[in-house]
């Protein structure tokens, strides 16, 4: 993913003083208490990432945002709508773990699918060219190719353009590299903190990566499981722009301490 020179459009909602609103959201399956009183504030054009034990209801949270999934309790908003009314908008880009590329489509006939199911009125006026954006990605020459034919690391870069071709408000990311070689995935959440800092979309992200939540965000929130509850709230106070030097400073391994402790006291084993 490279930078580009030209003003990003800027997603539905810029501007607005309250971004991402999750407040007091309990969620059940079957009597099961999957979410307790779960309440998150991601502000405008912040970089937000959830870390926490698998089962603690991670994916959950970001399903429910993106509006997949009912909720008990609570209330949701994205940039002052309710989550229907951003959906209707196209203010929500989700990124699952399963990268659901149509294999019978090209490269940009994948990422102009958004476009293409929407009417025309509920899109924002800010969407992106698709041939643009996956230049930008990196994929200028992968436009006319088939899933099958990229590479893992490709594949989740076009599942990522996918998102950002609307200019979404929020972008719901769910451990988009959890698939990868450590060593793609350290390439791919570089470049995404690249094209995040050229961009500032709105980003709830999920992983079970400390460095990564560390290198990416703003605030790490640490949660519990059985049932998720907020466990922690961890501001991360590096500056800004970053790049791959501030894995090797002081204040980042002091974070990557704080995020381990944190998610030693709910019970879960550290992250790497």
């Amino acid at each position: 993913m490279s930078s580009t020179s030209a003003e990003p459009p800027r997603p539905h909602g810029y501007g607005s003083t309250s971004g991402l609103i999750v407040d007091n959201l309990s969620k059940s399956y079957e009597g099961v208490t999957a979410l307790k009183n779960v309440s998150i504030d991601v502000a405008p054009g912040q970089f937000v990432t959830i870390i926490g034990p698998s089962g603690c209801g991670k994916s959950s949270l970001l399903r429910t945002i993106a509006g997949l999934e009912d909720y008990d309790s609570g209330t949701l908003s994205v940039f002052g709508e309710g989550v229907k009314v951003a959906q209707q908008h196209k203010s929500i880009g989700y990124v699952p773990q399963s990268l659901a590329l149509l294999p019978w489509r090209t490269v940009l006939e994948n990422v102009a699918l958004p476009l293409q199911l929407g009417q025309r009125s509920e899109l924002s006026a800010q969407y992106r060219d698709p041939v643009e954006i996956l230049r930008s990605f990196g994929l200028g020459d992968a436009v006319d190719r088939y899933p099958a034919e990229l590479s893992g690391g490709m594949r989740q870069r076009v599942a990522i353009a996918r998102a950002f071709v609307l200019s979404p408000s929020v972008l719901l990311m769910d451990e988009p590299f959890s698939s990868l070689d450590e060593l793609t995935s350290e390439v791919l959440r570089h470049e995404l903190l690249t094209l995040w800092q050229d961009n500032r979309t709105t980003v709830l992200f999920v992983t079970h990566s400390v460095s990564e939540a560390v290198l990416l965000s703003d605030v790490v929130i640490v949660m519990s499981g059985a049932p998720g509850v907020i466990h922690e709230v961890i501001p991360v106070d590096l500056p800004r722009p970053r790049d791959d030097l501030v894995e090797l400073t002081d204040g980042f391994r002091n974070l990557e301490t704080r995020v381990r402790l944190a998610l030693r006291s709910t019970g879960a084993r550290n992250n790497e």
